[in-house]
């Protein structure tokens, strides 16, 4: 081959920077040009081929979440779910907004399955996560963490957002209230989170500061 320039760049889109001695007598040989173009085509193809599983796989990720989070029961029955389980759907479904800038930290305790109505506790999942998100304007870090305290599992939602102005802060869960511009917000999102944790004969608490806020959603496991 009459071009070391092109040779040194097929072998870098191979991936090939070091040991290269191997490659020498190919190199030198008659058909060397065709033999080079072939193991850059493998390559390739090989390449593309790991892309499109990835791709495959994150697609089957992201439906089965889709499929989770549409599923509802229609008798309204409470049944056994996993809080945790839960959690990890709706994380699934923020994927591309988390991944540009927001580091997630799962801490989660083993818990059990406890008694509730799952389709509705998504809600609260979605609610929290989302604000969390909108609150660090996609930069920044949310930890989730997952407790057995006794008689209760206890859910954390923390971000390190802008916080909630003192001022403010007993108003949140009162329906129609928002801070947000017009048309970015209806002021339902912490309402009808408080409606569903009351059903479960559950709590919410929220604690705040500049940098700082932390939702904590505290569920009997057993639901009479």
């Amino acid at each position: 081959m009459d071009s070391p320039r092109r040779i040194a760049d097929t072998l870098t889109d191979m991936g090939v920077y070091r040991d290269i001695e191997a490659f020498l007598p190919l190199l030198k040989g008659v058909d060397a040009e065709w033999a080079l173009q072939l193991a850059y085509n493998l390559a390739r193809l090989q390449t593309n081929s790991n892309n499109i599983n990835t791709a495959v796989e994150r697609a089957a990720k992201i439906v089965f979440a889709l499929k989770s989070y549409a599923r509802y029961d229609s008798s309204g029955a409470k049944q056994l779910s996993n809080v945790t389980d839960g959690i990890e759907t709706v994380l699934e479904l923020y994927r591309n907004q988390l991944k540009k800038g927001i580091e997630v930290l799962r801490e989660y305790q083993p818990v059990p399955q406890i008694m509730c109505y799952p389709d509705e506790l998504m809600q609260v999942w979605t609610n929290l996560i989302y604000n969390a998100i909108q609150a660090m304007r996609d930069r920044g870090t949310l930890t989730i963490n997952v407790s057995d305290r006794g008689d209760l599992v206890v859910v954390e939602v923390t971000d390190s957002g802008c916080g909630i102005p003192p001022e403010i802060k007993n108003k949140i869960f009162e329906p129609f209230f928002t801070t947000k511009p017009a048309g970015e917000g209806s002021g339902l999102g912490l309402d009808i989170v408080k409606k569903i944790v009351d059903k479960h004969r559950g709590q919410i608490e929220v604690e705040s500061e500049p940098g700082l806020t932390a939702f904590r959603v505290l569920l009997p496991k057993e639901l009479t």
